[in-house]
């Protein structure tokens, strides 16, 4: 899987237990497709300071999946989905 598809995942799983300026950073980087020059002009700070904090959130977001897992666990939940009865499978997607 593309790594950048895949911290976006782990982001919409885990982003809310970033500080708001690693979201912030990470939102305009991955969503808005900023340079990390870009960045630094914006929040007058150093590219560097950029890049380190984007490399703690990759950090924190891969440590977050290998303890709670809620993504991996969600794809096994989607393939178990794919494979029921459609009767079943309809009545489980209004819940989720």
């Amino acid at each position: 899987m593309d790594d950048r598809i895949y911290l976006i995942n782990l982001y919409d799983y885990y982003g809310d237990l970033l500080t708001l300026k690693q979201q912030e950073y990470f939102e305009t980087y991955y969503f808005d497709n900023l340079t990390l020059s870009e960045i630094s002009e914006n929040n007058s700070i150093s590219r560097n300071a950029v890049h380190k904090q984007l490399r703690e959130v990759v950090t924190k977001l891969t440590m977050y999946e290998e303890k709670l897992q809620l993504y991996e666990k969600s794809l096994k939940i989607k393939r178990i989905i794919e494979n029921l009865d459609q009767e079943i499978k309809e009545k489980i997607e209004e819940l989720i």
